[in-house]
């Protein structure tokens, strides 16, 4: 089915507000087959978890839809990813509300490579205990950016898809009804770095309103058509703060102001660099590891890992001309100034493909985190030949879990070129976590040579599910 381009204006609205209500080209009674078929298995089986969409295969209609397609193609550009978490969202009558929180996973970067889809099968309204959201907290990594004061409720008829940025700030609020409320959420990746606008885009420049938050919004505007990080670097530039008063508020000030500190220092391109490598490696505090952080669960970072947080979204915005000195960081003797470069880098994308050396390095760093998000990174900044591809095959036989997901991601984005990892990846099938299995899965398939599908078609016809096989109907 051919994709249903998204327009400018509902690009410019998920840029800046993180969402989008889509209503597939559904039937009503599709839905409520859905709906009777979720109940039906709650009162039966229970909660599926990652096992949805093959306990009900008709899911897969709502995600093949024109309008969802082209919504997702247009935030996450061609051959997007569904992961293989999904999980089906149960707020029965008289539940209490959720705190507003990020879901886990997420890295919290700037750039969208990650997506969070909601489907309600049924009419929700607002007393059933919806989605909130506070729209445009997705750039934001602190609850100074938005409140329960801010937030809005999601009520949506049957059949729609609420497609929100991953790192928005959430939560499903309580249910004063007597009805059941189910959301089955999903996730989403971005596999290919963008090349061209992936919708309808007739317009180059962001349209600003003169607000808050516009030089990041045009920094990602601009990423988001195919243009080079640091793009805007030159452009006509409101007349403002120097270097050192935006590196003081970006250092100093709340959140939001950091952001936009960040973002206008990253305009300054080249002029900004000396002072933001400075400030990368300035002692901002005590920093404690956070590699032992259990995957999945978002710790609280501490104030300086917030500070070089932001001064990377800054690097990232300064593009190529960074790369350099993000490569010479990354043999820095503290590990968090490595880890912010390999982030950065990571995130450059590529651009920075000159650092592949550099991130295969770390992939040995003593430090847990710098090596996990050295795997993570080499997946975009290395995602145009097989450089890469020796050293992720070593990591998918390690024990670090996290590393190995990562890796075996990795190897999904370089896809053909990574035609060496299928011995690596064939193991990877029968590894003991299961979102490294389903990353394995991808990236045979996506290497996609005779010698790749075969190990991937014996796992699947193995590992195959019967979605009539219940209880109540064993064969």
């Amino acid at each position: 089915m051919v994709p249903q381009r998204l327009s400018d204006e509902q690009m410019r609205g998920f840029i800046r507000d993180g969402y989008l209500l889509v209503t597939p080209d559904l039937p009503v009674d599709f839905h409520q087959d859905v709906f009777r078929q979720t109940e039906s298995m709650f009162e039966q089986e229970g909660n599926p978890g990652n096992n949805l969409i093959a306990r009900i295969p008709a899911i897969n209609n709502v995600f093949n839809d024109a309008a969802v397609t082209g919504a997702l193609t247009g935030f996450l550009g061609p051959n997007y990813y569904m992961h293989p978490h999904r999980h089906c969202h149960y707020n029965p009558p008289g539940s209490a509300g959720q705190q507003l929180h990020k879901d886990g996973f997420s890295r919290r970067r700037h750039r969208t490579r990650w997506i969070l889809a909601m489907y309600y099968p049924q009419d929700t309204t607002e007393d059933m205990g919806p989605t909130a959201i506070v729209p445009r907290t997705q750039y934001y990594n602190t609850s100074t950016g938005g409140t329960r004061d801010d937030e809005i409720p999601l009520p949506v008829p049957a059949g729609t898809v609420a497609i929100v940025n991953y790192d928005i700030w959430h939560r499903g609020t309580a249910n004063r009804s007597q009805k059941k409320r189910y959301m089955m959420k999903f996730l989403f990746y971005r596999m290919e770095e963008p090349r061209g606008p992936s919708w309808d885009n007739d317009q180059a420049e962001w349209e600003g309103i003169d607000s808050e938050h516009d030089e990041m919004w045009t920094s990602i505007w601009d990423w988001h058509r195919g243009g080079a990080n640091g793009e805007a670097a030159g452009k006509k530039r409101k007349a403002g703060r120097s270097v050192d008063e935006l590196v003081a508020s970006m250092v100093n000030d709340p959140e939001p102001a950091c952001v936009d500190a960040a973002y206008e220092l990253g305009r300054l391109g080249p002029d900004a660099l000396p002072a933001l490598m400075e400030a990368l490696q300035a002692d901002h505090g005590e920093v404690a590891s956070t590699a032992d952080t259990p995957y999945g669960k978002l710790a609280k970072a501490s104030r300086s890992e917030e500070v070089r947080r932001n001064i990377s979204y800054a690097l990232v915005a300064v593009g190529a001309p960074a790369v350099p000195e993000l490569i010479a960081a990354t043999e820095h003797g503290d590990w968090w100034v490595r880890d912010t470069a390999v982030e950065a880098l990571g995130d450059i994308g590529l651009q920075a493909r000159e650092a592949v050396p550099s991130l295969v390095e770390r992939l040995e760093d003593e430090s847990l985190q710098v090596r996990r998000h050295a795997s993570e990174a080499l997946g975009m900044a290395g995602q145009k030949g097989p450089a890469a591809v020796p050293a992720l095959s070593g990591v998918l036989r390690q024990d670090d879990e996290v590393g190995r997901r990562n890796a075996a991601l990795a190897l999904a984005r370089i896809g053909p070129s990574a035609h060496d990892a299928v011995p690596a990846l064939k193991e990877a099938l029968g590894d003991d976590d299961r979102y490294v299995r389903g990353k394995a899965v991808e990236a045979l398939n996506r290497i996609g040579t005779p010698d790749a599908r075969e190990p991937l078609i014996d796992y699947l016809m193995s590992s195959r599910w019967c979605d009539l096989t219940t209880a109540d109907s064993l064969y």
